[in-house]
């Protein structure tokens, strides 16, 4: 499992989101895992996202989860429903609102990178 979060944070620090697809089912997945969360096959290939969604839910935080978000508040979470037909939660312009198109982007978080969305432009 540790080669999965270490791949999937490496495509993350170049700014791509990592997502499976089951050779067997067709399912695509965004949470890493080995194996089709549908039909259990371990054939999956590796993919990248466009990164082209559609804001379903966004939520904004006032409070620090833990003192590294301090500088961050207020900051907002957004569920994001890809092109690609999957799901994802990640970082997000503060003014969102559901049904607008946003792009991903990551940014840094200490060694980290997030999944950030930003409203795209008209003509994206």
């Amino acid at each position: 499992m540790q080669e999965l979060i270490t791949r999937y944070r490496k495509d993350a620090e170049e700014g791509r989101l990592a997502y499976e697809t089951c050779r067997g089912c067709g399912h695509k997945q965004a949470f890493v895992r080995g194996f089709c969360s549908r039909c259990g096959g371990g054939d999956l290939e590796w993919r990248a996202a466009a990164g082209g969604g559609k804001v379903v839910a966004q939520s904004v935080l006032h409070r620090a989860p833990t003192p590294d978000y301090r500088e961050k508040v207020p900051y907002a979470i957004a569920l994001v429903d890809l092109d690609e037909g999957f799901r994802v939660m990640g970082h997000a312009d503060l003014d969102l609102k559901p049904g607008e198109r946003v792009s991903l982007k990551f940014a840094a978080h200490g060694e980290r990178h997030l999944p950030r969305f930003e409203r795209c432009n008209q003509e994206d």
